[in-house]
């Protein structure tokens, strides 16, 4: 950081790898515009416009940025794209004078921009494929053990811990291939002038010469291009792009908001991994608050918002061209992969170290999986020829009074309620009574769907040298 004297955005510093970063850099941004009039310079000298010499020359000073020069005239243009091309050009004696040749601005940012939100998506599909391998470790570590599962927030029937990391697991791996796919289909704006009819080329080398002049510019850039375009490439893009990096946020978001609910002390189930020196609380030394989840979930409802102003960019620019996206774009596209790419880390962090209190969950499932058994009960006294009403009634009456000792923080004593009733020993055996309360017989097929989910996120993952590499 240059300074702490002026505002910082915290992704300059706080938020997102240093990777994300880079690709979002004023620097990266600059030799990327850089990176594209060469390539032009290189398509144009086909046609006989532009000499080996002058693209020899300007190979030579592409990575000579000079900020204070570019800025200096941009003081006076105000055109941050004109200012580096005229300092580009100034570096370039013999060469300068054929930079952005026939090209309109749109031309050069549009292209970059897309080369950017192409490489941050490798990035997130790197980070989230690392944290589809953590879950699958999770997965199959704890697929068979009884957990309680929650609707309403209340205590429903038995479910098994690796079933609800599948869970998760299941819906990363839907939105894994949507990625994979957006990253396949993302495309540039290409070279298409102020317009997109590509007049201005057309005039420099031909009408009947621009398919291939466009195709040469592609695999130079190795970057596919809208086959129309206006002055943009369609802001559609963008939209569907943040839409994706917000769906993917409300998948970490429910995550982490699940965690934080387990990690409560009245449950305690799960934890955040917990440094040794961490502080939790100013006030309360002895917190262990679950501040990696908490700030998945803050920065989640911001990646929500971004896909807002896309929509309006998208439905609001006026004909061929109006300017009112280009200051939002500049925040939403590099702070939406920053945060994206925070949330991924976050959330690989938490499931690596999250603490898994295996006796907190047995205790858990020792109250109320009973409460789930009578379900069980009453398909098998139906079997047995019992009137289903009347063995509901009489088993809520059980249960009520299992509950309230339960709420006084006593053992579930239905099991023993049940089997010392005359209604119910009169039909079931005890051994039967026994068995139906025997919660790890009832998790249906959660053991055998966890691990079919586990093979499929594995399938899915990149190799392990490939996430090892990931920089977090």
């Amino acid at each position: 950081m240059d300074t702490f004297d002026q505002f910082q955005s915290p992704f300059s510093w706080r938020y997102g790898s240093p990777r994300m970063r880079i690709i979002w850099s004023e620097r990266g941004k600059r030799l990327l515009w850089r990176k594209i009039w060469v390539a032009l310079a290189k398509a144009e000298s086909r046609y006989g416009l532009v000499t080996a010499a002058q693209i020899e020359e300007l190979e030579q000073h592409a990575a000579e940025i000079d900020f204070a020069k570019a800025d200096e005239i941009e003081k006076s243009i105000r055109h941050d794209l004109m200012s580096e091309l005229r300092t580009y050009a100034s570096q370039c004696p013999s060469a300068g004078g054929v930079l952005h040749l026939g090209a309109t601005s749109m031309d050069i940012e549009d292209n970059t921009d897309a080369l950017r939100v192409r490489d941050s998506i490798r990035l997130i599909q790197r980070g989230l494929s690392a944290l589809l391998v953590a879950l699958a470790d999770k997965i199959e570590q704890y697929a068979a053990l009884p957990a309680m599962a929650f609707t309403h927030l209340q205590p429903a029937e038995p479910t098994t811990l690796g079933y609800r990391y599948a869970s998760y697991a299941q819906d990363l791996a839907d939105t894994y291939d949507r990625v994979a796919h957006m990253e396949r289909a993302l495309k540039g704006k290409g070279f298409k002038g102020a317009v997109g009819t590509s007049a201005s080329y057309a005039e420099l080398i031909g009408v009947d010469r621009l398919e291939e002049f466009e195709r040469a510019l592609s695999e130079e850039l190795g970057l596919s291009f809208f086959e129309a375009a206006t002055q943009t490439y369609p802001r559609v893009q963008d939209y569907r792009v943040l839409s994706l990096l917000s769906e993917l946020a409300a998948i970490l978001h429910k995550m982490a908001f699940d965690f934080r609910i387990l990690q409560m002390p009245v449950l305690g189930e799960l934890s955040e991994p917990f440094g040794d020196r961490q502080i939790g609380s100013s006030a309360m030394p002895f917190k262990r608050n679950p501040i990696e989840s908490e700030k998945i979930d803050s920065l989640a409802r911001i990646i929500a918002s971004y896909a807002q102003p896309a929509w309006e960019d998208t439905a609001l620019s006026g004909l061929e061209r109006t300017l009112d996206d280009s200051a939002n774009r500049r925040i939403i596209l590099p702070e939406a992969f920053l945060a994206t790419d925070e949330l991924l880390a976050a959330m690989r962090k938490i499931v690596i170290g999250q603490v898994v209190d295996v006796d907190a969950i047995r205790s858990t499932v020792a109250h109320y999986a009973p409460f789930a058994a009578t379900e069980r009960i009453l398909m098998a006294l139906g079997k047995a020829g019992a009137d289903r009403q009347d063995a509901h009634e009489r088993l809520r009456d059980l249960a009520m009074t299992a509950w309230t000792a339960v709420r006084e923080g006593k053992p579930n004593p239905l099991k023993a309620l049940v089997k010392s009733d005359t209604f119910f020993a009169s039909r079931l055996s005890s051994d039967t009574i026994e068995n139906l309360f025997d919660v790890d017989t009832y998790i249906g097929a959660a053991e055998k769907r966890a691990r079919s989910i586990a093979q499929r996120v594995r399938a899915l993952a990149l190799d392990e040298s490939s996430i090892e590499r990931y920089t977090f």
